[in-house]
């Protein structure tokens, strides 16, 4: 039971980098009361347990790794959540997409396959033209290998110098034409975001966060390993 409960507090707070610092503060005072009722021993046990497990069971070995078709990985930083791809035609034009995973995991479905889904931003600038135009997009698992985006929000920013920035929110695209969101959604195909794009942003971003969930247990484990025996 102590152990089950205290793998547990591990993955919270793995999860809780995603979310304010108040979320922290909730699970340490649980995670103390875990410390204080297992000898170090025991918890260096759990915690090799654990990594040999998240080692030994690959949640995502086998799943559509999509492609990036035309864009190249711009950013991506062990440390960091998020990435950046960028592409440029031969016009000039430059589309730049940043995504991260959302906060909260979902409720995975049985032919579901990722527990969290991405948000992105995606930068388009015409050549010769200070102004970009953004879309933040919500990215999503549609079925088994198949995915998809949404588009919650939209901005035209303008230059600095310029008059204030237009903005349309999540009001705007819940009451616009279905045929005009369609139409925006075929745009952003055109750049490049198609499906494919949307598999790699779901599969790399979770293989990501998988990744850097096993390197803090390792950490983790080297600091307990290190510390004086009580």
């Amino acid at each position: 039971m102590i152990q089950s409960t205290l793998v547990f507090v591990l993955r919270r707070l793995r999860e809780a980098n995603f979310r304010e610092k108040r979320e922290m503060r909730k699970l340490n005072p649980l995670l103390k009361r875990g410390l204080k009722a297992i000898e170090n021993g025991d918890l260096l046990k759990i915690l090799q347990s654990e990594i040999r497990h998240e080692i030994s069971h690959p949640r995502f070995q086998g799943v559509e790794t999509g492609s990036l078709g035309d864009f190249k990985l711009d950013w991506d930083s062990p440390e960091s959540q998020d990435i950046v791809l960028k592409r440029q035609f031969d016009s000039g034009e430059k589309v730049v997409v940043s995504a991260l995973l959302q906060p909260e995991p979902i409720e995975l479905e049985d032919d579901l396959v990722f527990p969290r889904e991405a948000h992105a931003k995606v930068c388009i600038k015409k050549p010769g033209l200070s102004s970009i135009l953004q879309f933040h997009c919500r990215v999503y698992e549609s079925g088994s290998g198949s995915s998809h985006f949404d588009i919650e929000s939209a901005y035209f920013i303008r230059s600095f110098v310029s008059a204030p920035s237009s903005t349309y929110g999540d009001h705007f695209f819940s009451q616009v034409d279905p045929k005009l969101h369609s139409a925006l959604e075929q745009y952003l195909i055109s750049k490049g975001v198609s499906e494919g794009l949307t598999n790699f942003l779901l599969c790399h971003l979770n293989k990501k966060e998988q990744d850097q969930y096993v390197n803090w247990l390792r950490r983790l484990e080297s600091t307990m390993s290190h510390s004086p025996k009580p």
